[in-house]
């Protein structure tokens, strides 16, 4: 039998509760996250399925592809069963070359939000995060003025609520300054813990803490200890990887993406995962000091 979502756990997000297990659509898009998918047809068949599954929650941007991934949404799953969370990102925009460079000013923020509502065929977005500028780490620097967009787009209903993503602890308070903020978006997984403060600082105030790259995003991760307890426990490093981020905390919402149905249900049998105490303690020191 397939592993559903709700074996997870669920979380709030905003005014909604989500499953812990969820789905992020950057794999949808074609090479280098550029152009069409090779096959559309088993793109549309994974989204499908994931609510088949039970997933409620769906991060996307309108900057994969560009556009693509979200029209590949929209043709799955609209019209969108009500239970379904939608979470989309703004702050960037992609060059032919596919480049991503920043796009924080007012009218960009404001034209990526109508994007993403015009290719999604929504009236307001669920969740929308400020995606600020940097790789994989957080470049610190202001983000009062894009906050002050995002605040402005919320009080005129065409977002619900502001998430925020590749940020400090300063720029996170920053932004929680200007606006609520209802989850924070950031590299974080088993090997890469930088942010294991902040994760614990927004469990105890009820944020969501949503990472990417949870399995190492372009380079999987690698440890012998992460092949160790996968081999003990007869999975999949990859699953035991998924399972500790669940394990570390009830805030984690996970959003692993894949093109594929089968990878799919690969990775939500990661929600039954039960890891003991001897394979946390073993799985925990792969990020220590």
């Amino acid at each position: 039998m397939t592993t559903r979502a709700d074996h997870a756990g669920s979380y709030r997000l905003g005014d909604r509760t989500v499953q812990r297990m969820g789905y992020g659509a950057m794999q949808l898009a074609g090479p280098h996250v550029m152009g069409p998918p090779a096959d559309r047809d088993a793109a549309v068949a994974v989204l499908r399925r994931a609510v088949e599954l039970g997933i409620d929650h769906v991060d996307t941007s309108d900057y994969y592809g560009p556009h693509v991934t979200n029209e590949i949404i929209r043709e799955a799953l609209h019209p969108y069963p009500d239970q379904l969370t939608i979470t989309t990102k703004i702050g960037a925009r992609r060059t032919p070359e596919g480049e991503w460079p920043e796009a924080l000013g007012a009218d960009e923020l404001r034209q990526a939000v109508h994007d993403n509502l015009d290719h999604l065929g929504l009236d307001s977005l669920h969740v929308v995060n400020l995606r600020m500028p940097g790789f994989a780490e957080p470049v610190e620097r202001s983000v009062a003025e894009p906050m002050e967009t995002m605040a402005a787009l919320q009080a005129e209903g065409l977002v619900q609520h502001i998430g925020i993503s590749n940020v400090s602890t300063t720029m996170l308070a920053e932004a929680r300054s200007i606006a609520p903020v209802v989850c924070v978006q950031n590299h974080y997984n088993l090997v890469h813990r930088d942010d294991d403060a902040m994760v614990d600082a927004l469990a105890r105030e009820g944020i969501a803490y949503v990472p990417f790259f949870p399995l190492g995003g372009f380079t999987p991760l690698q440890s012998h200890a992460l092949e160790s307890v996968a081999g003990r426990l007869g999975t999949t490093p990859m699953q035991v990887a998924l399972a500790w981020l669940l394990a570390r905390s009830p805030n984690v919402l996970l959003i692993p993406g894949t093109s594929s149905v089968a990878h799919l249900e690969q990775n939500l049998e990661a929600a039954a995962r039960v890891l003991g105490p001897a394979e946390l303690d073993e799985l925990a020191a792969i990020g220590g000091p």
